[in-house]
């Protein structure tokens, strides 16, 4: 046994940002390593049925797979140097909303970014991914494994609704975003003040791993949206890093308050993200109707496979299909989950909030039956 967590991840996995962030914020002591160790063959993968990243491993050889669920496991035992989760219930609300639109709402610009611009991205993604799977190999066999697998990994930037005709849209909105990321971060060291929350850790994933990392989009965010990529760095470091932030502690925003530059990004969370979570719970109703999954039936079946199946919607004038992926129903459970543990007062001061913000539909659009996590699988409860 060892005192060190063991942290299973890659530097290029959007999901594994988001779990290694908040592991340097609380100043875990843990080590980055590699699937392709053979341990992870031989005990890891066995145990959770499936390769996947991120891992995390305890002392105590516990194996906890998922950020939420690694996350949640040290929150749960009071280990947490800076709480993720706030207590105030704006604060709340509005960090798990941001956590969900950074892991899902973001994917599509991630996505593109990452896969349709290989002058500038090709050879970095190329040595990245086989340096990271594959390390025992001579650096031409990993080029070519990695670009054979690179293949499916742009197969799965269209089943986001990564196409020619949506690309040039994806592009005007992620520009738009990034300059709304740039303006709070201008403001704010994190989301709601002086220290992170689980939005802070949900946005990582997509705005380091892909978008703050890969050649092409580092440039664009160095480039014009410095604040924003100031806010990457801090992220990655485990002291507060809030230097040309004078006077401020590693505090919450008092009074609950939520910024404007906040309810902005809360508003882009509406025009860019909610039309596909509505019609994303609209497919997953229909389909639950048809199909009536057994209690604790692992979604996707035993094949492996996370979605269900396909869904459409309309978004800046064009008719976008993606892939409805059930893992999306709990993300979006655990606002819903949080906005019904609130007393009257605490949901009147978020419902003024969300109304103020486009988002009220958030919490009314609702799948008949509930997804969790049991075993490491995502289960229809």
């Amino acid at each position: 046994m060892t005192d060190k967590f063991k942290f299973y991840s890659w530097s290029v996995s959007l999901y594994s940002g988001k779990a290694r962030a908040y592991l340097i914020k609380q100043h875990i002591d843990f080590d980055d390593i590699s699937p392709a160790e053979p341990h992870y063959d031989a005990v890891i993968r066995p145990a959770i049925g499936r390769w996947i990243i991120p891992v995390m491993e305890t002392p105590n050889d516990e194996i906890v797979q998922d950020g939420v669920d690694i996350i949640d496991w040290f929150e749960s035992r009071d280990m947490a140097r800076l709480p993720a989760y706030p207590q105030t219930p704006r604060h709340l609300i509005a960090s798990l909303i941001m956590e969900f639109f950074g892991g899902e709402g973001l994917l599509r610009p991630a996505m593109h970014y990452r896969w349709n611009f290989d002058e500038d991205n090709l050879d970095f993604i190329l040595q990245q991914f086989g340096l990271f799977a594959m390390p025992q190999l001579a650096p031409e066999e990993r080029r070519d494994m990695a670009l054979h697998a690179s293949g499916r990994m742009r197969k799965a930037a269209v089943m986001f609704g990564v196409t020619p005709d949506t690309m040039p849209h994806i592009e005007a909105a992620f520009e738009e975003t990034m300059a709304e990321f740039d303006a709070h971060f201008a403001a704010q060291p994190y989301l709601l003040g002086g220290a992170p929350t689980i939005g802070d850790y949900g946005l990582f994933a997509a705005l380091y791993a892909h978008l703050g990392r890969d050649p092409h989009p580092l440039a664009m965010m160095q480039n014009r949206a410095q604040m924003l990529f100031r806010w990457t760095e801090r992220m990655r470091n485990p002291s507060s890093d809030m230097v040309e932030f004078i006077g401020r502690d590693e505090s919450l925003l008092g009074d609950d308050h939520v910024p404007e530059t906040l309810k902005t990004l809360l508003r882009r969370v509406a025009s860019d993200y909610l039309p596909e979570i509505e019609a994303m719970i609209a497919m997953s109703n229909d389909w639950l109707a048809e199909n009536q999954p057994a209690p604790d039936e692992v979604v996707g079946g035993e094949s492996l496979g996370r979605g269900i199946g396909m869904c459409q919607f309309e978004w800046r004038g064009e008719t976008l299909s993606v892939v409805v992926m059930p893992y999306r129903i709990f993300m979006l459970q655990r606002i819903q989950d949080a906005y019904d543990a609130l007393d009257n007062t605490g949901r009147a001061e978020v419902d003024a909030l969300l109304d103020e913000t486009g988002l009220h539909r958030l919490i009314t659009t609702r799948c008949h039956r509930r997804v969790e996590r049991k075993n490491h699988r995502e289960v229809w409860v």
